[in-house]
């Protein structure tokens, strides 16, 4: 392109993200650069995506995920990897259950009317249906899935996958079938596991209750009081004096007529309340483990619904009902030592109905984890797997370490029948994926499904294709990374470590875990509704894009780290979006291109390999903190050189070099740096960086360019001198430019000026650009210096003299200080009220409170500055 190139442009004068996201994404997709090859002789990189519920729509935890696995994506696919990242839904057994028999509840019947047959047909429709709604919605964030291997974990492959390792661990022991207390949900009726129970802290009562007379009497305290009618002993510390002499007796149980023993456990905390505890091994976990040790039958008390079944007055009635009405007995009784309420205690809620949860002894299926969990913390131990940050691997030992067996068995009719049949005779036979059930008066299959965390931690081979020897399974397993949120640590991950290495004789299913913060508002507060501070992702891509979506998550991912969250931070990537766009366009109306190779150092201007030497850094930067998985610092690194740096500088620098001598070499120049920070940029921002780097090149597309390196050769322009002069320059333009605010002066408005003095005679080659950055023209016959000013640059002062005679409105710019000062004091006293609230302090994020720190000192500083300003104004 000649210097009298065409000062034309395609681009449309703002960039508009609903216009142009879903066409762009078609694009990508139709051209099939999300699909993978497995026959490749690329090298891998793959990532199996987290599978979202079937029920479940994007949040804001999914949309920082997705746009961390699509920026590692996109790297390693300009990189020349094969890259596979493979999506899928969770069939979400609880969850959808729930969302059909609603539904089904609408129309008058229920899923026993239909029968189980015609209840997961009735599923299937309603997943056909309305299932999968988030897996549209990552198409508007750009997530660059392969479509063609999407996978569902009721898909018949995976139904395979499922009963190959049930069968396999039930044939070497490792499944096996128990009556034991597990967590059960009244309204779900269904066992649950330790990860579908949410804690919250409930108000209830604490009572104590004497059972007993006299010197034998004994006093237990609980706020289950409903499940006494259960117990079948009481429990003290073998060596706690006040109760040795009635060790070996019994006492009576209120109200039943019954007569239960006393009997000495170390479970018992002798410092704990009167250190003696109730003992109802039917109905806590605890107390379970003492009944066995202890050889104290078990009483179930209550059915599946939470109903009272002892027989007496209290029958029939709800756990929630009997609770007061056995205390009102016991108190009629004179039983009631203290009663306590409020009570404040962890009660443990159904993650999916958040019905209060029950203790219930069940015959269950377990997996006896042990060997399991012990090789799962060997692979992260020897290095086979990477946790990242490296402090959470301790985490994951804690859990890997102090692993109890998994009760695994749901009792519901939608997810993974348990593949075990029953004989008329109590045989019992195991199946698996490719042999015949047995047929015959009296057989039939165990009715219970798979917890669906059976199913997903096997995702990582599952949908390769295992148990099959398949292309997928070979050339993308071990996957590279796994990517999620810390707060799954122990539940998906350690499940998925343990079924990965057990299945593929040692292999981890992933080489990388990265673990990433969980999302707050701006306060450092949790996200929830009844707060009011949830934020939907959906509505900052309609208001924002999806772009500047990414760029405010990615911009906030510290690995491991808590994210703080504002909509002003999504307004402010916007912002750097249109910055951009705006400078491509400039660079586009103004000629810049990539048609040829760079100049040779001697032929550029010092702003120009300056430009170029910040390249070659940022470049090096970018690369090094994203192999880190610094998605944070990277993100940041790219705004400030882009923003900072070849906006703000270097762009105003080329607007004087494009008017002369350097116009050719500037042009190239502007093109190959908007070239490579597009290129940077695109694994956050895909959808702008798309379209711009298309008009700026004319490639085919910036999802397959090559990913920007050593090979660019930018290292060969960096010039110490140069950047010296640059800065000396960039120091001495700021310099100016406050003090002419300081004075009163529009940002567009010009001054004649005089330069002088040592350090202006060492940037004497950059005089042009200095007085067209801060709008100072040559001084003439007349010139009269009413204010001045020094710097101090590493060639020497600098003396600044500009005639302001006339220039300012002393009246207009005294309101308007007083105007900022008012904003200033305001800014103080907001920051210093946060600042002084402990609870604030206390709660809130150290980055946050770091943020309004620096704040508060801004706002004083400026209150110093304009009070200076305002005293130094004339009278008037």
């Amino acid at each position: 392109m000649t210097e009298n190139a065409p000062q034309h442009t395609d681009l449309p004068t703002a960039w508009n993200p609903a216009d142009e996201e879903a066409a762009i994404y078609q694009r990508w997709v139709d051209a099939g650069y999300f699909t993978a090859d497995a026959n490749s002789d690329k090298p891998p990189f793959t990532i199996v995506l987290p599978p979202p519920n079937v029920t479940g729509s994007l949040h804001m935890g999914h949309a920082l995920n997705h746009t961390l696995m699509d920026a590692m994506t996109r790297r390693r696919r300009m990189q020349g990897y094969e890259v596979l990242w493979l999506p899928g839904m969770d069939h979400a057994g609880i969850a959808t259950q729930n969302v059909v028999e609603r539904e089904l509840a609408g129309e008058g019947v229920s899923r026993h009317d239909l029968g189980r047959e015609r209840f997961v047909e009735r599923v299937w429709e309603w997943k056909a249906e309305y299932g999968g709604k988030i897996l549209d919605q990552m198409r508007r964030l750009g997530d660059g899935v392969d479509w063609t291997r999407e996978r569902f974990t009721m898909d018949t492959n995976l139904s395979r996958s499922v009963q190959t390792v049930f069968k396999k661990l039930y044939d070497d022991g490792l499944i096996y079938q128990a009556e034991r207390i597990i967590n059960w949900c009244p309204r779900c009726h269904t066992a649950l596991s330790d990860i579908e129970v949410e804690h919250s802290e409930d108000e209830g009562e604490l009572v104590s209750i004497r059972y007993g007379e006299g010197d034998d009497a004994i006093v237990v305290a609980t706020t289950r009081a409903e499940t006494m009618l259960g117990d079948t002993g009481v429990a003290v510390h073998p060596e706690d004096e006040r109760y040795a002499h009635l060790v070996g007796t019994e006492v009576e149980l209120p109200l039943t007529g019954r007569r239960i023993p006393v009997v000495a456990d170390e479970h018992v905390d002798p410092e704990f309340g009167t250190g003696a505890v109730k003992v109802t091994p039917a109905h806590d976990p605890n107390d379970f483990e003492i009944g066995q040790r202890r050889d104290l039958p078990p009483l179930t008390i209550m059915d599946e619904r939470g109903v009272i079944t002892a027989p007496g007055p209290f029958e029939g009635l709800d756990r929630f009902e009997a609770r007061p009405a056995v205390v009102a007995a016991l108190r009629e009784q004179g039983r009631i030592v203290t009663e306590k309420r409020p009570y404040l205690h962890a009660v443990g809620h159904c993650s999916r109905c958040d019905t209060v949860v029950e203790p219930r002894l069940s015959l269950q299926w377990w997996v006896r984890v042990e060997p399991l969990a012990r090789a799962a913390g060997d692979a992260v131990r020897d290095g086979r797997t990477q946790i990242h940050p490296p402090e959470l691997a301790k985490r994951y030992f804690e859990w890997v370490d102090n692993m109890h067996d998994w009760t695994i068995s749901r009792q519901l009719w939608w997810g993974h029948r348990i593949p075990v049949w029953y004989g008329p005779d109590g045989e019992t036979v195991c199946l698996g994926p490719d042999e015949e059930p047995p047929t015959g008066e009296g057989w039939h299959q165990d009715p219970d499904v798979l917890d669906t965390w059976f199913s997903s931690g096997l995702w990582p081979f599952s949908t390769l294709g295992w148990p099959d020897a398949t292309a997928d399974l070979a050339k993308f397993y071990p996957t590279s990374v796994l990517s999620t949120g810390y707060d799954i640590l122990f539940f998906w991950v350690a499940r998925m470590m343990m079924f990965g290495l057990y299945a593929l004789d040692g292999i981890q299913p992933f080489e990388h875990v990265y673990l990433h913060g969980l999302i707050r508002d701006a306060d450092g507060k949790k996200m929830s509704k009844s707060r009011g501070n949830v934020i939907d992702p959906l509505d900052w891509m309609n208001d924002y894009g999806a772009d500047a979506t990414r760029f405010t998550l990615a911009r906030g991912a510290n690995p491991g780290a808590d994210m703080a969250l504002a909509e002003e931070w999504a307004a402010g990537a916007r912002n750097f979006c249109t910055k951009l766009w705006n400078a491509t366009r400039f660079a586009l109306l103004n000629g810049a291109n990539v048609a040829g190779p760079l100049p040779e150092p001697g032929a550029l201007t010092e702003a120009d390999r300056w430009i170029l030497g910040r390249l070659d850094a940022v470049v090096s930067e970018v690369d090094t903190l994203l192999e880190q998985f610094q998605f944070a610092k990277a993100t940041n690194a790219l705004y400030h050189f882009t923003w900072d740096e070849l906006c703000d500088w270097y762009l105003e620098l080329a607007k004087v070099q494009l008017a002369g001598e350097h116009a050719g070499s500037t042009r190239l120049v502007l093109g190959h740096a908007l070239d490579t920070v597009l290129r940077l940029l695109h694994p956050i921002v895909p959808f702008i960086t798309e379209k711009l780097w298309t008009a700026l090149t004319g490639g085919e597309s910036v999802a397959i360019a090559p990913w920007p390196g050593e090979k660019e050769g930018f290292a060969r322009f960096t010039d110490q001198d140069a950047s010296a002069r640059i800065t000396d320059l960039q120091k001495l333009v700021t310099e100016i430019r406050r003090f002419r605010a300081d004075q009163g002066l529009k940002p567009g408005q010009r001054v004649s000026a005089r330069l002088s003095g040592a350090g202006f005679a060492a940037l004497g080659g950059h005089e042009d650009a200095i007085r067209s950055l801060v709008r100072l023209t040559e001084p003439g016959e007349s010139f009269t210096a009413s204010a001045s000013l020094e710097v101090a640059l590493s060639g020497g002062l600098v003396g600044v003299e500009l005639d302001l005679s006339g220039a300012v409105d002393v009246t207009a710019e005294r309101k308007r200080l007083r105007k900022d000062l008012a904003a200033a004091e305001k800014e103080l006293k907001q920051t210093e009220g946060k600042l002084g609230n402990q609870s604030f302090l206390d709660k809130a994020p150290a980055e946050v409170v770091d943020k309004i720190r620096v704040r508060r000192d801004t706002a004083a500083a400026d209150i110093d500055r304009i009070n200076a300003r305002l005293a130094a104004l004339p009278a008037g």
